[in-house]
């Protein structure tokens, strides 16, 4: 078997000899006379002209068949002649052009072979009709290239089939005849066929052999360009191809021919292209490369096909297979510019297409599966073009680019491979445009190692684990793809991952649209993360980021969890219509949050707890179901130039030891109250305008003790400041007017530290009630909250979770055993109705409902924790 010096050996003499002369082309036998290369020279024509169509003759026709309408030579004639009588051989040349059958012509024509066709064509028109018969030359073409449709060659370096009903050709056949009679032939045993050699084969000269090397090695010797090697049907084992001529080796056989044309080599690469190989082809067959695993010769360096630097053959429609522990195609070098298309590289032991060290190329339309490692690996600056390639169901990683590996990936296929779809390791940098990644059993995109790349329009759908991963200082641009339907995350970036993540649609995935974490600080713009199983952004673990014109929706939990020490900083996003919170900072978040709009929420539109303590300024937050920001558990916070209004409840909750600083904010349009501060919440509160809310401006309630100082609060359809519970207060400088119920109300025990307040012009609707003799239930609805002085009934056993107004007490409990609880706020059960007595100062009851001596209480969220 050949080894590797002997391929040195005939590339060094070759470069010897110098090759001085080529000839272009002369396949025919050299002892042909001139004369007999006119007669051929329509068939030796491979101009790819089309042939201009002429009008079919039905030689095949049957009795009384209408479709043989046209004669091709018009009939003469009989007029009398004063020519002589013709006599001799003339007299059948007569014959046979004007009054022998058609089909008699036919039957004869039919055991001519290609060059004696051609000649009859010259004789006159109606045997140019017959000798170009598509039947006729079918059956040549077939025992000649065993094709079941003819092969044309429209320009060099591509052959293509043409379908049964092509029309761009009189007569496919012998046009495909004429373009590729000129190759040689690899046929074992039927040489015969092909050369001069007895009768039936004495006009055809062409050449046949029964090794591809002996076909190769006769085209490098007589110094012939272009050529053509058909390899025909059958197994080829240990053929030694080293490729440096510009020529085309090209499979032919029925059916599908690349499966009938098998070359097999179990050492060194079975067909290595070399440098200057430029225009070569390759196509139709399948190469395998199969070493004696048990040997102990080292063939990882081996490959079912190998292209080296400086040359860029064309790779058509090839089945390549490898069970060597290297990869079944190899590129490699710089100046390694192949063409590879409608391959398949299937079920190799190791990588199926591997490129490396600087070489290019394109790949397109080729089917990458089953393979033992990455279906395609990409390393050391090699920079491919792939486009349209499927590549699925490989046992590793289905596109594997490292070490600096770059390459353009377009409309290609990847599903279903054990690990990532795509990988990006090392910095390498790849390109990869509007590809379909889906149903990884691991994750769709896995970037890692400070890889980089581009992602654009693309689909990532229904993988395993996160749509996209990005960690280890790795930094990615993630842009306008579609990242959805993932059994977890949508993108994951963890590890001091960072990248551009912008203008995606993310959207119906199992765990968060996007995960940030362990000092991860990627940018997040202009994306849509809506319709998420889980929260929509979740940043936790000191997780960082720029997070900014994102439109966050209708996910079921949280819009944006901020968690663990993290500092994001989200700005100028819409974030809204979620079914529990808006923004959830807890257990120690951080993080600015300003210039958004959060709205319509389940829940609160912003929570903030345990020790969290982010800066929240110049947003909007309106539309929230459970109020506009929510302080508990210990909770900090910087609120400042924020607008919240219209909350179902209040517009700032602080309770339970929270102390939050909230300054030049404004709160009003509230369907409840503005400020409600209860539990123990503290708080600094300055300079806000309060205002216009439906309950009191201002409620401070159970041992809380907030400063306030410089506030406005006004224009509320209740009080501008109730203090109750047992609660107390630091007011300075307020200006509190135009309310309601009144501006100031202090339930019984109250004793808030009083400086320079301005409390003036509210309207005292509470007196006036009293003082008409109304139940002040009439004023307040069971809505409302008016601070006066309530009592019980023991004769109508009304609990501690009732109250009755005095001008009830006086009318309707009259003669009763009443007692005087307190002077604080409620609404009048007796005029609700939901005592056993009728109340004489009301129209009909309402509902039945308990006096609440606060308003209803926010809900709280639950941190559902992620993995």
């Amino acid at each position: 078997m050949p080894s590797q010096g002997s391929r040195t050996t005939r590339v060094s003499s070759r470069t010897r000899r110098g090759r001085p002369s080529v000839k272009k082309r002369c396949y025919a036998a050299s002892n042909q006379d001139e004369a007999e290369e006119n007669d051929g020279e329509e068939l030796a024509s491979t101009s790819c002209e089309v042939i201009q169509r002429i009008t079919q003759y039905n030689l095949r026709r049957r009795p009384g068949d209408a479709s043989n309408t046209v004669v091709p030579v018009k009939k003469k004639k009989r007029t009398k002649s004063n020519a002589p009588e013709i006599k001799g051989e003339a007299v059948g040349g007569r014959y046979l052009q004007e009054d022998l059958p058609d089909e008699v012509l036919l039957k004869i024509f039919s055991y001519l072979l290609e060059f004696d066709l051609c000649r009859v064509a010259k004789v006159c028109k109606r045997f140019k009709t017959i000798a170009d018969d598509a039947e006729l030359w079918r059956k040549l073409y077939q025992q000649i290239f065993e094709y079941d449709l003819p092969l044309i060659r429209p320009e060099p370096k591509v052959f293509t089939f043409l379908e049964k009903d092509c029309k761009d050709y009189a007569n496919p056949w012998k046009e495909s005849f004429k373009q590729l009679f000129h190759g040689v032939h690899v046929r074992p045993g039927c040489g015969h066929m092909y050369g001069n050699r007895g009768r039936r084969w004495k006009s055809r000269s062409m050449f046949c052999f029964d090794s591809i090397e002996q076909a190769y090695s006769w085209i490098d010797n007589e110094r012939y360009e272009d050529g053509i090697i058909f390899v025909h049907t059958g197994i080829y084992v240990g053929e030694f191809l080293l490729i440096d001529l510009n020529i085309a080796v090209i499979g032919a056989a029925q059916g599908n021919v690349m499966d009938q044309v098998i070359i097999e080599r179990e050492s060194e690469s079975t067909i290595v292209f070399v440098d200057n190989c430029k225009d070569a082809y390759l196509g139709y067959v399948t190469l395998k490369f199969t070493p004696d695993i048990a040997t102990s010769v080292p063939h990882h360096k081996h490959y079912a096909l190998e292209v080296t630097e400086n040359c860029s053959p064309t790779i058509d429609h090839c089945r390549i297979k490898s069970t060597s522990v290297g990869a079944a195609v190899c590129v490699t070098g710089s100046g390694a510019d192949p063409y590879i298309h409608h391959c398949l590289i299937k079920d190799c032991e190791n990588v199926g297409l591997y490129v490396t060290d600087y070489a290019q190329g394109t790949y397109e339309d080729n089917e990458i599966s089953g393979n033992a490692l990455a279906g395609i690996w990409v390393k050391n600056y090699a920079n491919p073009i792939m486009r349209r390639n499927h590549i699925h169901h490989g046992r590793d990683v289905g596109i594997f680019t490292f070490d600096y590996g770059q390459g353009y990936f377009e409309n290609c296929d990847i599903h279903n491979n054990r690990i990532a779809g795509f990988e990006v390791k090392a910095g390498a940098n790849p390109t990869v445009i509007q590809c379909e990644i889906h149903h990884g059993q691991t994750g769709g995109i896995y970037v890692h190692e400070n890889g980089r790349g581009q992602f654009i329009e693309n689909k990532i759908h229904s993988n395993n684990f996160a749509g996209v991963w990005i960690t280890s200082n790795s930094d990615p641009t993630i842009r306008k793809n579609e990242i959805y339907n993932g059994h977890q995350g949508g993108v994951y970036i963890f590890g001091e991952g960072r990248g551009l993540i912008e203008h995606n649609n993310i959207y119906g995935n199992a765990l968060a649209g996007i995960q940030i974490r362990t000092n991860s600080n990627p940018i997040v713009r202009h994306n849509k993360i809506h319709h998420g199983q889980h929260g929509g952004i979740y940043v936790h673990e000191k997780g960082q980021g720029l997070i900014e014109e994102n439109e966050v929706y209708s996910n079921t939990l949280a819009g944006v969890w901020i968690t663990t020490g993290s500092t994001p900083v989200l700005r100028r996003n819409r974030i809204h219509s979620g079914k529990q919170v808006g923004v959830y900072f807890y257990d120690n978040g951080h993080g600015v949050l300003e210039d958004n709009d959060i709205f319509n929420h389940l829940y609160s539109g912003v929570q903030i707890r345990t020790g969290s303590n982010p800066l929240i300024r110049r947003n909007k937050i309106w539309g929230g179901q459970n109020g506009g920001i929510l302080v508990y558990n210990s909770g900090l916070g910087m609120i400042e130039n924020n607008e919240i209004f219209d909350n179902a409840m209040a517009g700032v909750w602080i309770k339970t030891d929270s102390n939050p600083v909230l300054r030049h904010n404004k709160i009003h349009d509230g369907r409840d109250g503005g400020i409600c501060i209860f539990n123990g919440g503290k708080g600094i509160l300055e300079e806000n305008d309060i205002f216009r809310n439906a309950q009191a401006g201002l409620l401070i309630s159970t041992q809380s003790h907030p400063t306030l100082r410089r506030n406005r609060i006004f224009d509320g359809q209740a009080a501008g400041v109730e203090i109750t519970n047992n609660a107390t207060a630091n007011l300075d400088g307020n200006k509190v007017f135009n309310n309601k119920f009144g501006g100031l109300c202090l339930a019984s025990g109250v004793n808030p530290v009083m400086k320079d307040n301005h409390i003036y012009g509210n309207h005292n609707m509470v007196e006036k009630a009293v003082g008409s003799g109304q139940c002040l239930y009439k004023i307040s609805s069971y809505t409302s909250f008016p601070m006066h002085d309530f009592y019980r009934c023991k004769t109508c056993n009304t609990t501690e979770r009732n109250a009755i107004c005095v001008n009830c007490i006086k009318t309707c409990h009259g003669g009763h055993d009443v007692e005087f609880i307190r002077h604080d706020r409620f609404f009048c059960d007796c005029g609700a109705g939901t005592l056993n007595n009728a109340c004489r100062l009301q129209g009909e009851p309402t509902q039945d409902t308990d006096t609440l001596y606060d308003s209803a209480a926010p809900m709280e969220s639950h941190t559902v924790r992620l993995n």
